[in-house]
Order: structure tokens, then sequence, then C-alpha cells
């Protein structure tokens, strides 16, 4: 499964500000962290305030701050917010071979087995210091 690159960064940001519910970081601050630009980290904070995860505050105490439950949220609560839900790509050349479904059966299978994964994982246990 190959994740879009706001997935990543929705991803990235709600795992950096989850790390410290209490703590504000800014657009800017967080962009400057990733290697992206502001700009393009803005939109993907704002599908995640969208969602209930982060609250953003304008001013000079502004920023972003987690707000979800780090032990209910998954890593595919994030993904499912970016990416397609399985089986809602789009249709390729060769997708109606039988090569081609053959292909597609197994690419399914794949992404089943990557959502579950994904479903399984909270942000707790990502944010858990490794031993």
């Amino acid at each position: 499964m190959k994740l879009q690159t706001g997935t990543r960064l929705g991803l990235y940001a709600v795992l950096e500000l989850a790390r410290d519910p209490a703590r504000t970081l800014s657009a800017s601050d967080l962009a400057e962290r990733f290697g992206v630009s502001p700009h393009h980290l803005a939109k993907v904070l704002r599908a995640l305030a969208s969602a209930g995860l982060v609250r953003g505050g304008r001013g000079a105490a502004g920023g972003y701050r987690f707000i979800g439950n780090r032990r209910r949220v998954t890593l595919m609560d994030i993904v499912a917010l970016f990416e397609p839900a399985p089986g809602r790509r789009g249709r390729e050349p060769g997708d109606d071979t039988d090569i081609g479904r053959s292909l597609q059966r197994v690419l399914d299978e794949i992404d089943e087995i990557a959502e579950a994964t994904l479903r399984s994982i909270s942000l707790e246990t990502m944010l858990k210091p490794r031993q």
C-alpha cells in the first residue's frame, strides 16, 4: 500500500501532536519538522480538525493541538481521511483482462491485510517508547 503524501503528513502531524496533547504547535513549526510547505500541511491540518482529531487556534497563542483519544484512534482512522476506500480506485488499463482480474484479487488481499494492520495499531501504541 503506497500512501499519498497528504496521508503521510496527516499521520506525522497527528503523531507529533498526540505525543504531548497539552502542547500547541503552529503549522509552520510542523512543516519545518517534516520538510514540507506550511501551505500544504495547513490543508492536511484542516482535514484533521474537521475530523475532530486536532484543534487549531489563531493569534499569538495559536497553533494546533491533539484533542482525540490516543487509545482509540488508530492509524487507519487517519489514513481513511485521505485515501480512497479499498475498491474505490479508478480503473486502469488491463483491469478487464484475465490477468488484470487475477492481479487485482492479489492486490485487494494485500490492501485488506494492510487495512487490518492499520486498524490494529493505536496512536498510543505508536507513541510507546521502544526498548
